[in-house]
Order: C-alpha cells, then sequence, then structure tokens
C-alpha cells in the first residue's frame, strides 16, 4: 500500500474509495499489517469495520475487532453483544475490554472515559501484535473539534484539529463525512446502534453539532464543514513544516550537562517570538517527553528567558520544574536510572521502574515466530550468556540489531530509530552477561539466534504495566 498500487475496492461507495484514498495519501497501512479495530457499535465505527474489511484481501491485512466496555450507560452490554455479533459476522475474533473509569484529577468524565478507551486500545493492541489501531472519526468529528478550539482561543496546533495519524492509531475515515457514513451503511444494508448521550444538549460538541453548525450553514457559509475541514489541513501542514526546520535548530540550542540538559538564551533570543515558543515545545518534547504543553506553560518559559533572573522557576506538567540559570533555562534530568533487575527463568518479571512486566518459558522447538518482535524475543536457550537481567542503558553501550550489518552504538542506534532523549533514559535492556540481547519495544540482537540445532527456546515477552509508573512506551 503505501499509496502505490492502490486497487478499487470489491461493492464500492463513496465512502470506500475516500477511505482507500485517506490510507495511502497519510500511508496508514502496509501489506500486511494486523489492524485493530476499534468498534463502538455506532454507524461511524461500523462503517470503518466494513471499509476494512474490504480493504483486507486484497492487502493481506489481518483485522481484530475491539470494543471498549466503559461500563457508564444501560446499553452498555447491549453494545458489546452487538460487537460480537457483528465481529462474527466478518468472521473476525473480537475483545471486549472493560475499564474502571477513573473520574475526577480535574478531568471531565467524558475526558477521562477517552483516557480509558485509548489505553485499553493500546493494551489490546500490544497483546494481540497489533501494527495500527483504527478509529472512526469523520471529516464531521473533525468540522467539530476545530470550531470547538477556535471558540476556545486556539492557535495553529489547536486549530490542526484531530491528527489522521498518531503513533499506531490511525484515522481512515477522517475525510469522510456523516452523510457518506450513512449512505454507505444503507448500501450494503449494516445495522448499527445509537448512543442516547450524542443527541444531550449539555455536551458542547453536542450543540455545535445540533445547533451552532446547522445555523451557521443556513445562514453564513453552507459548505461549513468543508471549510473547517480545510483550516485543520492548512494548519497542520503548516505545523509540520515548522517543526521540521525548527528540529533543524535544536543542535544549536541544547547543551548537555551532568545535571540535565540547558536550552541556551543568547541563540533562542535571535529567533522571533513565535519560532522561540516553537523551539522551546520541540526541546522539551525531545528532552523530557512533554507534548501536553499548553500556551500559558510557553507564555511563562518565555518570560522566564526575558528576566535573565537566576532561580526563576516555571513548573510545567509532570512535575517537571524548568530553572533559569545564567545561560538559559535548566531541564533537569528524570530521576536516577533503575538498578538491574534478574530475570526470572522461567516466571514472571515485575520490571516497574521500567513500567513493564516480562513472562519467560522455555519451550521445545519448533515454536511459532512472534506475533510482534519489539515485544517478544526468542533465543536458544543453551548458547545464551549469562546471567540474564534488565537494566537501562549506560555510556559506551554497544548494539548488533538483529539482521543487520553490524553492530554499533547504542545511542546511534536510538537516534536511527528516532527514539527521542526522554525516552532513551527509561529503555529496558536485556543483557546477557555484558551483552545487549534485546531492546525491549524496539529489537533483539544479534546474539543466540535459533538454528536447526536449537534443542530449547528461551520465550521472552514483554507488556506494559498500567499500574507502574512513568511513561507508556
Amino acid at each position: 500500500m503505501e499509496g502505490r498500487g492502490v486497487r478499487p475496492l470489491p461493492g464500492e461507495t463513496l465512502l470506500s474509495a475516500t477511505v482507500l484514498a485517506t490510507v495511502a495519501r497519510h500511508r496508514m497501512l502496509r501489506t500486511g499489517d494486523r489492524v485493530l479495530v476499534a468498534v463502538s457499535g455506532g454507524p461511524d465505527s461500523v462503517a470503518l469495520l466494513h471499509a476494512l474489511h474490504l480493504l483486507a484481501p486484497p492487502h493481506a491485512l489481518s483485522l481484530h475487532v475491539a470494543h471498549v466496555h466503559h461500563g457508564l450507560r444501560p446499553e452498555a452490554d447491549r453494545d458489546a453483544a452487538f460487537v460480537e455479533e457483528l465481529a462474527g459476522r466478518f468472521g473476525l475474533p473480537v475483545s471486549v475490554e472493560r475499564v474502571a473509569v477513573a473520574l475526577g484529577a480535574g478531568r471531565s468524565p467524558e475526558e477521562a472515559a477517552r483516557l480509558a478507551r485509548y489505553h485499553a486500545l493500546e493494551r489490546c493492541a500490544t497483546r494481540i501484535g497489533a501494527h495500527r489501531i483504527a478509529v472512526g472519526h469523520t471529516a464531521d468529528d473533525q468540522a467539530e473539534t476545530v470550531l470547538m478550539r477556535l471558540l476556545q482561543g486556539a492557535g495553529p496546533l489547536g486549530l490542526a484539529g484531530i491528527p489522521p495519524v498518531r503513533g499506531r492509531v490511525i484515522r481512515p475515515l477522517l475525510e469522510v463525512t456523516r452523510a457518506m457514513v450513512l449512505a454507505h451503511l444503507r448500501a450494503h444494508g449494516l445495522p448499527w446502534v445509537e448512543d442516547a448521550t450524542n443527541a444531550d444538549p449539555k455536551f458542547l460538541r453536542n450543540r455545535l453539532r445540533h445547533d451552532l453548525l446547522p445555523l451557521l450553514a443556513s445562514q453564513y457559509a453552507p459548505r461549513i464543514g468543508e471549510a473547517l475541514v480545510r483550516v485543520a489541513r492548512g494548519c497542520r501542514e503548516a505545523a509540520e513544516t515548522l517543526r521540521v526546520l525548527v528540529r533543524r535548530l535544536l543542535p544549536d540550542l541544547v547543551r548537555e550537562e551532568a545535571s540535565g540538559w540547558l536550552v541556551l538564551a543568547e541563540p533562542l533570543r535571535r529567533l522571533p517570538p513565535g519560532a522561540q515558543k516553537a523551539c522551546l515545545r520541540e526541546a522539551l518534547i525531545d528532552l523530557a517527553g512533554l507534548p501536553g504543553l499548553r500556551a500559558r506553560h510557553l507564555d511563562a518559559l518565555g518570560a522566564l528567558l526575558e528576566e535573565g533572573r537566576e532561580g526563576g522557576r516555571v513548573r510545567l506538567p509532570g512535575g517537571l520544574v524548568v530553572e533559569r540559570a545564567r545561560e538559559g533555562l535548566h531541564v533537569p534530568r528524570a530521576a536516577a536510572p533503575p538498578a538491574p533487575i534478574p530475570l526470572a527463568v522461567p516466571g514472571e518479571t515485575a520490571a516497574a521502574p521500567f513500567g513493564l512486566a516480562l513472562t519467560a518459558e522455555i519451550l521445545a522447538p519448533p515454536v511459532p515466530l512472534p506475533a510482534d518482535p519489539r515485544w517478544e524475543a526468542l533465543f536458544d536457550w543453551d548458547v545464551l550468556p549469562r546471567p540474564l537481567t534488565l537494566r537501562p542503558r549506560r555510556p559506551g553501550d554497544r548494539f548488533l540489531p538483529f539482521g543487520g550489518p553490524g553492530g554499533k552504538a547504542l545511542s546511534a542506534y536510538l537516534i536511527d530509530e528516532r527514539v527521542p532523549r526522554h525516552r532513551r533514559e527509561r529503555l529496558a535492556l536485556l543483557v546477557g552477561g555484558d551483552e545487549i540481547l534485546w531492546v525491549v519495544g524496539l529489537r533483539r540482537g544479534q546474539a543466540a539466534p535459533l538454528t536447526p540445532g536449537t534443542r530449547r527456546v528461551l520465550w521472552v515477552r514483554a507488556r506494559e504495566r498500567t499500574d507502574a509508573p512513568g511513561e507508556r512506551r
């Protein structure tokens, strides 16, 4: 796929043709991908599942349906049963993920449910080895999001709206209108369920959908939805261009120190205010993994930079405190790296400091290849160097990636793989003696491969611990 050799779908409608073009334009899928399809039972997600079901055979896609059961509505059990029946109709495996929505912490119930839903989808995708998670946002959702953010006073990044691709989450319906969804469902005789909360006027999005957007369309701009989608596309393209240009400046703006990093004031001051903020945002994402920065945070950092008063501080999300130093802004390093943890063989290893749990088994060959080599690894047990431990990276580490041309400094490998600096500090390495066997979540090394003479196989699986502190990988 990836924009080449795209063929029409069987039973093609305007929706399926648009999905095909969207998938190709944004390189959402590759031939042979395993895709977790999030299905609530509503019209959008049913249309998404059917479109991908049509797309699967010519591109060797493997689909798995996921339904997140929040338990917040009386109809929740009905919706889960509907999705299970629908998946069975398509002959697809299905997982119903039950979640407990954690209310409070300054979040609205809707935001809390959204976070719980995406965490559940990520866990399910990791468990089944999915390359992508497909969700059903449409062009109408995009228009509503942009209008809502415009009313809230958002800047270009906010007006970029819902991204087509973020991590392994893809949105194949993002250029499809709700009218196209309903026409597709009727053309193929597909059922769906309605969520009564979508009509509840207490939610701002519903008031925009049912009141403001129809008013604007009837009185001012008949194609307001299309216009808002164009705003999102233009802002996203501008933001992506700016990010590429800004990241080229970072090596000259950031200096590494023993206690963290210094964002240098003098070269930053030579940039226009907008470029200063863009550089600060990208530097903090790269150094400390802070994608949730808001305009008020960047304004406070800009003021701290201009004041020039040493010792001034700004507290950022995640408890990070940036301090004004003589030459610029000091970004502290994360807490001390975790201590090494022995790997239990066979057995379970809780690696909470890395946000992981690992399972190790010794099996007799033949064994199936890993469903997702990032999170599973196979080794010849009898030639494996010992002892086996999990540890963070250290200065001077070298890595020989499996199937690669040769060894290189681990730091260089992580840069080539575009692993952000903040994540490099918390990566778990499975080592045998002094040799890196596996960069967990990325790639296994060349040690102890399986051969025709292998008699015992060590099978190690890693999964993210949702009860452990630290970032999600």
